[in-house]
């Protein structure tokens, strides 16, 4: 039963967090290659991104992805963002694509916004 309320508090704890409606495009990296998908939905721990059916089987553990932020979400310029995710769920949205939800590790900024002077 404790386990139970656990994992609702943390479904809840998920929901509370502020998501961003975003089509914005991603890179995913895994060994020499590069992949194609877009963004649905974005927070600060997560990320939901749609990719080629074909490319899903790649994506099985931790992986790598590059994302440009615009400036709605960094309130300045665009920035461009490398982190490590680790995909928590797959769904089928069409014959063609797939939805990713990933859980991001870590990041690290790439290109900062540039500043007025």
């Amino acid at each position: 039963m404790e386990h139970m309320r656990q994992n609702l508090a943390r479904a809840g704890d998920r929901r509370g967090r502020q998501r961003f409606s975003l089509n914005a495009p991603l890179t995913v990296t895994i060994g020499d290659r590069e992949i194609s998908a877009y963004t649905r939905d974005l927070s600060n721990r997560g990320v939901y991104f749609f990719i080629g059916s074909d490319d899903v089987p790649l994506i099985d553990h931790d992986f790598d992805f590059t994302l440009e932020l615009p400036p709605e979400i960094t309130l300045s310029t665009c920035c461009l963002i490398q982190c490590r995710g680790r995909a928590i769920r797959k769904d089928i949205a069409s014959r063609n694509l797939t939805g990713v939800a990933a859980e991001i590790l870590s990041y690290s900024i790439i290109r900062e916004p540039v500043q007025a002077a």
